[in-house]
């Protein structure tokens, strides 16, 4: 103890704390003026602040006031004062760092800090969750604050509208889930006009606060955005490569890697495929059938039922395999969805062109500042400030955690790990203390639960299943009663609070539901108390109001005080006993997810314990150390003997840093890759500009654009067939005029009439006036004559009639710019397909001294290159054909 408390005051990170002390001083010694402050003065501020910003000072400036601001709008609106510990953790994501703040310790809390300041500067600020749910509840209980503050508040919801989500982002703060904020910035990227749009522009990106940042930039970090359309081709052929790969045989036909998730067909097995085809070749560029069947091999050896995805009416539904819920709306890419739903023998969807492609990294890395919060961040650190320039801080607990972590229990067998857990389940169950399971997939919890219901011991599962999901909040809420027992998979590691003795809100909104609600009048006034109404305080904030005639109100009020009273002595009872007991029946692939999973017992100085069981059958020894489990498990005869010794709790452990930095590599491989296609480097960038020049620009400004256009496709032509180093007996002329030819006939009439030999004549003509010396002005040079000005006049009075040719051009500039935008995303797809063909490519091909990151660049520079040329060319044709008719 002495060893660790001498460690943590010698930690750059305690010195780092100790400085933000400052500002909690500061903000400490203007409270007694916020409260003095009437309700109308507390939110003037808000208007005060902003006429300091447009004065000259900084954020910063006013930090300490606006923090004092915030804290006691919470107390007056929520009756939540924030900590002095909040206040560090605020001051920490304004700084644009990351805050890791343990479970329990008020992050949602925190966020309104910094989310309130820098919403004073009117640029706007976004505060990112992990899903639709968090982001409603975060809105609307948090929103108190704001619009007490005098701030407006949006929500973005996949169920929104266009016109939804742009009043939404118009909002000073925005919540929204992760996936939201990426699609609909890739979304805007596809608009044909200004008004389409939905993010603020042309600057959207300000601030973001990001809950759970490890899950986001981490966890999703193996995982790049998808912006596709549908394309039909090749639907029928997943079916056959199904009933091929079911024919084939592992390990003679074809190997497996596990780790990668890749498969190889043996020579036996190509031969076999092609014979089960009927092709003679199954490599044939024309007729492609090896992608099919090594695509259904994979679906068939390394993607799993109730493990990777679920079937639910009727579709292929992915399982997050960090949180455990359904991903709604995710596709997996390269034909595995397809492969895998004829594997499930269920409707196979299209496969998808992709039309734009992000990475979670690449979209952050956007915002002028972006900070974060999570409880699992220090074990990344190195990550976070190398891939995203962002220090962790570690901001400390409001109470001491005096939670025990009990040491890790190995077996040789998985039946064997499942026994001990149900013993261990019963033994807690016996003392009356709440359990909560972890598990690693939905098989697995329901494997457990069929164990219990044997044995006749109560209990909750709470996994992707569409039965189980729509209760979690109320299950996770509840987890922490007495004798409770729930089993989750890792959608219990985030979000709702376990509460010891259970969330008395919760309880009295289920008790309201069954008991009282059948009978309230549907056109009866709701009751207030205490300026709220108070069907919401018994159902929670941001509940939906419910009627309530005067008796019921008073029945359901009487309802909500007496859970509160039986919740606070339950949860008494449940510390006497110990407090929450969790245990892990599998260690992750990163240890922050184990720590995930630990958070949820000990929260805000409550006691409580943890405990890994795992077994040498479990799926991460197998893939990653499955030598070394053989080994093990030959050595040991019995079955549920804990046989973690020391030495053998640290090759397993060893294991999971392998793997931690093997996914680190994966993570770090996907950056530098997607590097060429980075937002802020070449590719993306640049095209993403030009189409918001194309799509925002003025009617000038395109016009400048389309004559850079034709300049281009000139110089392009020219420099084809002329070297300039060369003299110009040296050059290509005759190419050049062919090219020519071909261009002038592409472009109907207007150049067709044009001839070598007057291109020929043109350059001799060109080359001798050059060579005079000096030539006189011509004769319709006038100079600023009156007649010049009298000229202009009468022509500009002309052009803007309905009938001139102002209104005229205004139609073929709208016409022009939607081909150019047109052209622009065609060959921009094509691009991205190109790019992601060749990542493949270049892996496989790598040789010699050559870097296969290297090769990647220099052949994508190629490509850009080749794709910014046919885009111009075929904008500048069809510029060409309306003007030569």
């Amino acid at each position: 103890k002495v060893g660790r408390f001498l460690q943590e005051k010698l930690s750059l990170n305690h010195w780092i704390v100790g400085d933000y002390y400052n500002l909690v001083a500061d903000v400490n010694k203007l409270e007694p003026e916020m409260k003095a402050l009437s309700d109308k003065q507390l939110r003037a501020k808000t208007d005060y602040f902003r006429r300091r910003l447009a004065a000259g000072e900084s954020l910063n400036d006013i930090q300490s006031e606006a923090f004092a601001v915030v804290r006691e709008a919470g107390r007056r609106q929520l009756n939540m004062r924030h900590f002095d510990v909040q206040i560090v953790g605020g001051a920490v994501l304004h700084d644009g760092s990351i805050a890791e703040m343990k479970t329990g310790e008020g992050k949602t809390l925190v966020s309104t800090l910094a989310a309130y300041l820098n919403a004073l500067t009117g640029e706007g600020v976004h505060v990112i969750t992990v899903n639709d749910y968090l982001a409603q509840r975060d809105a609307e209980w948090m929103g108190q604050i704001y619009k007490f503050l005098g701030l407006s508040v949006g929500l973005v919801k996949s169920s929104l509208e266009p016109e939804e989500r742009k009043a939404a982002y118009a909002c000073d703060i925005t919540y929204g889930n992760n996936s939201e904020f990426i699609f609909d910035y890739l979304r805007d990227h596809t608009c044909s006009t200004k008004e389409e749009m939905v993010m603020r522009w042309p600057r959207p990106l300000h601030f973001a606060v990001v809950d759970e940042i490890d899950s986001v930039l981490i966890d999703e970090g193996r995982n790049p955005f998808l912006l596709s359309s549908e394309s039909s081709k090749n639907a029928s052929r997943y079916p056959v490569a199904a009933e091929v790969a079911d024919f084939l045989i592992v390990d003679r036909h074809y190997t497996v890697q596990q780790k990668q998730k890749t498969v190889e067909l043996t020579e036996e097995g190509v031969a076999m495929a092609e014979l089960a085809l009927g092709i003679e070749n199954l490599w044939d560029g024309k007729d492609p059938w090896a992608r099919f069947v090594v695509t259904a091999l994979k679906a068939k050896e390394c993607y799993f039922r109730d493990v990777d995805y679920i079937v639910r009416d009727g579709k292929v539904q992915i399982v997050d395999e960090f949180t455990g819920r359904v991903a709604t709306n995710r596709r997996w890419s390269d034909g595995i969805h397809q492969a895998v739903e004829a594997k499930e023998g269920v409707k196979i969807n299209p496969e998808t062109v992709m039309s734009a492609h992000m990475t979670y990294q690449s979209y952050f890395k956007l915002y002028s500042k972006v900070s974060g919060m999570t409880g699992t961040a220090k074990t990344e650190e190195k990550e976070f400030l190398k891939l995203f320039n962002m220090p962790v801080v570690e901001v400390p607990t409001n109470l001491p955690n005096i939670r025990v972590d009990l040491p890790l229990h190995i077996f040789p067998t998985a039946r064997g790990k499942w026994r001990r857990v149900r013993e261990e389940i019963e033994i807690m169950h016996a003392q009356g203390r709440p359990v909560l399971v972890g598990t690693t997939s939905v098989e697995e919890s329901e494997l457990l639960s069929a164990l219990l219901h044997e044995h006749n011991i109560p209990h909750n599962v709470l996994n992707a299943r569409a039965k189980y999901a729509a209760r979690e909040a109320e299950i996770v809420a509840q987890a922490g009663r007495k004798s409770a027992i729930t089993i989750a998979t890792n959608m219990a590691g985030r979000g709702t609070d376990i509460i010891l003795g259970g969330n008395p809100e919760m309880l009295a909104k289920e008790i309201l539901q069954r008991r009282i609600l059948p009978f309230m009048a549907s056109d009866s006034p709701d009751v207030e108390t205490d300026g709220a109404p108070l069907s919401q305080k018994v159902c929670g904030s941001g509940a939906e109001t419910l009627s309530l005639g005067p008796s019921i109100a008073l029945a359901c009020l009487s309802v909500l005080r007496d859970c509160r009273a039986y919740c606070l002595l339950e949860g008494n009872e449940v510390k006497r006993l110990g407090g929450l007991h969790v245990i892990g029946t599998a260690l992750h692939e990163s240890r922050r997810i184990d720590n995930q999973l630990r958070g949820r017992a000990g929260r805000q100085g409550d006691p409580g314990s943890t405990r890994f069981m795992i077994s040498f059958e479990d799926d991460m020894l197998q893939k990653y150390g499955g030598e070394l489990a053989y080994k093990l498990m030959k050595a040991v005869g019995v079955e549920d003997v804990d046989v973690g010794s020391g030495i053998t709790r640290h090759q397993v452990l060893s294991i999971q840093t392998s793997v931690e930095k093997y996914f680190s590599g994966v993570r770090r491989h996907m950056v530098e890759y997607d590097a060429v296609l980075e937002v802020k480097i070449v590719h993306r960038s640049h095209v993403f500009k030009l189409r918001e020049a194309f799509v925002m620009g003025t009617f000038d400004s395109c016009q400048q654009l389309f004559y850079q256009y034709i300049q281009g496709v000139a110089d392009e032509m020219v420099l084809n067939h002329v070297d300039p180093t060369k003299p110009p007996r040296n050059w290509n002329l005759e190419g050049f005029l062919d090219e020519f030819d071909d261009f002038a006939s592409s472009c109907s009439d207007l150049l067709s009439n044009v001839s070598k030999e007057m291109i020929v004549s043109a350059l001799s003509t060109s080359r001798l006036m050059k060579e005079l010396p000096g030539l006189p002005p011509t004769g319709l040079d006038t100079g600023d004559s009156p007649m010049k000005a009298a000229s202009l006049s009468r022509w500009k009075r002309d052009d803007f009639l309905p009938s001139g040719r102002h209104c005229q051009e205004l139609d073929s500039f709208r016409r022009y710019r939607s081909v150019a935008i047109s052209a622009l995303d065609y060959f921009w797809r094509m691009h991205l397909a190109n790019m992601s063909r060749l990542s493949s490519a270049v892996q496989i091909t790598g040789f010699g001294h050559m870097n296969p990151l290297d090769e990647y660049k220099l052949d994508g520079a190629r490509f850009f290159i080749k794709m910014l040329s046919a885009a111009r060319r075929m904008t500048v044709e069809s510029l060409l054909k309306p003007w030569a008719d």
